[in-house]
């Protein structure tokens, strides 16, 4: 490690050296490419110049203009992580403070029955892996990244190990699932490993998905904002809270180490929340 100073390169040799650490820190493909992405943002900004703890305040700065509070954050967490393997923590810079929310945004939330439209329009345009994909995140709350532990073995089972992030955890396949995917195995030839893979045998890629989730929107008559993998995930959490009200069991089921992560993942839009409060019946007058 360099030693401790008031600026710092980012070189590609010391990119380089950082993802090794990552990998070493067994930090996930998606995490590293988000990481190196933020680096190559922020290299943009500074150009060749030495990284200094004023530049670093004027990017963030910078960003808060143009993204939510919790993408900056997210951002600021990627170089802080990078200042800290350098041996440069004088110039990590703090996050950006956020008031927590007690209601989801509703422009952005999914509901029930738009998925059942992408579904629908993903089976109209006979794209029925996409059907399946959409289908199989939404009704295990896994990961888009954990689709490849879903085999033919676990079709077979109707239970399937997630290894993910150091953790395993088991997932049950509802049955109505299985049904669907032994059948799209068959058709597809498909004896063992992972059911979705590409032509040339592949996991499907994570930014494949969110692309051919996008083009049904038009079809299915859903805001383009509303459309990505991880939303199916949320619909999930918050459909399977609104029956059991069981937040650790939550917990455990979508692999999260903290509740209050899966606390956000379970809270509702406000209009939501003004039903059920017209719905007490407390206004006498």
């Amino acid at each position: 490690m360099e030693k401790e100073n008031e600026s710092i390169s980012i070189t590609p040799e010391l990119i380089d050296r950082y993802v090794v650490y990552l990998q070493d820190q067994e930090k996930s493909m998606a995490t590293v490419s988000k990481y190196i992405h933020t680096l190559s943002v922020l290299h943009r900004y500074i150009s060749d110049s030495p990284l200094t703890k004023s530049q670093l305040i004027n990017w963030k700065t910078s960003l808060a203009e143009k993204y939510a509070a919790s993408s900056v954050n997210t951002m600021l967490a990627a170089v802080n992580s990078l200042l800290d393997f350098a041996g440069r923590e004088t110039l990590k810079v703090k996050p950006l403070k956020i008031q927590k929310s007690m209601f989801s945004d509703e422009a952005k939330e999914l509901t029930k029955q738009e998925y059942v439209r992408l579904v629908q329009a993903a089976e109209q345009e006979g794209n029925e892996r996409l059907s399946l994909v959409i289908q199989t995140i939404c009704s295990t709350g896994i990961r888009v990244s954990e689709l490849r532990f879903v085999t033919a073995e676990s079709v077979k089972t109707g239970k399937a190990e997630i290894n993910n992030k150091g953790k395993r955890r088991m997932i049950f396949l509802p049955v109505k699932l299985r049904r669907r995917l032994k059948k799209y195995l068959q058709e597809q030839k498909i004896t063992a490993g992972a059911v979705f893979v590409t032509k040339n045998g592949n996991f499907l890629n994570r930014s494949n998905i969110w692309r051919d989730m996008k083009a049904l929107c038009h079809t299915a008559g859903v805001a383009p904002e509303k459309v990505f993998p991880h939303n199916l995930r949320h619909l999930f959490a918050r459909t399977y809270y609104s029956i059991e009200k069981d937040l650790s069991r939550l917990a455990d089921i979508l692999g999260h180490s903290n509740v209050n992560t899966t606390r956000i993942y379970t809270m509702e839009s406000g209009n939501i929340h003004a039903r059920q409060m017209e719905r007490m019946g407390l206004i006498i007058t």
